[in-house]
């Protein structure tokens, strides 16, 4: 007996992640994408669009791209999804990286991933950059300023085209998250741009609220 879900099947495009984020860009452009719980800070459909491209051209312009993977070590911020879809739009992968490891937890996952470039954040700085110097990675930045090492900011060059990148979204890796490590050490999943944006269309069968 086959069980069907009462939603109907879905058709689930074969694009890049930030295209699929961005593709309401137009629409939606003076709509906030994001805003911070915290301090209030927000950023528009429009300024995710600009922001992403910036960075995905200021890493292209260090020699990031297809293959390379950029590891974020700090927790959720404003700056975040910037640094996920600029990475991805420049042809590389993203490892996340939880931000309460230790140093040598940390070491392990930078080494593990392969990743060149680092973002942490001002509280854990401290341990990024010792972490870094025991791997690959070649330049350690924060999202905010802090002494020893420079900030996100200097990653967003000044806006002009997107990168000539092609990417396979059914094969080139999107996201690098790893697991808890409950049987061992910790192991990484690899997330496809298809993948992601397949969880991104599972939920159209749910009923939006007026302005989503």
């Amino acid at each position: 007996m086959i069980f069907r879900s009462p939603f109907p099947d879905i058709e689930i495009p074969e694009i890049s992640l930030p295209s699929f984020a961005l593709q309401q860009t137009g629409r939606l452009a003076s709509k906030p994408a994001m805003i911070d719980g915290i301090t209030g800070q927000s950023i528009t459909y429009g300024q995710l669009e600009i922001l992403t491209r910036r960075l995905a051209i200021g890493l292209a312009e260090r020699g990031f791209g297809r293959g390379d993977v950029l590891a974020i070590y700090s927790p959720n911020t404003i700056e975040y999804p910037v640094a996920i879809y600029g990475a991805l739009a420049a042809g590389g992968m993203v490892t996340t990286i939880n931000p309460l490891f230790t140093t040598n937890e940390l070491a392990v996952q930078l080494a593990d991933s392969r990743a060149t470039y680092l973002i942490a954040t001002p509280e854990s700085l401290p341990a990024a950059l010792e972490a870094a110097e025991a791997t690959q990675v070649r330049e350690v930045f924060t999202f905010g300023e802090a002494e020893g090492a420079r900030p996100f900011d200097v990653l967003l060059a000044d806006d002009g085209p997107w990168p000539a990148v092609e990417i396979d979204p059914r094969e080139d890796v999107a996201l690098l998250p790893y697991s808890s490590g409950t049987a061992g050490l910790p192991k990484g999943v690899m997330l496809t741009h298809y993948n992601l944006v397949a969880n991104c269309h599972q939920v159209n069968g749910f009923s939006l609220l007026d302005g989503d």
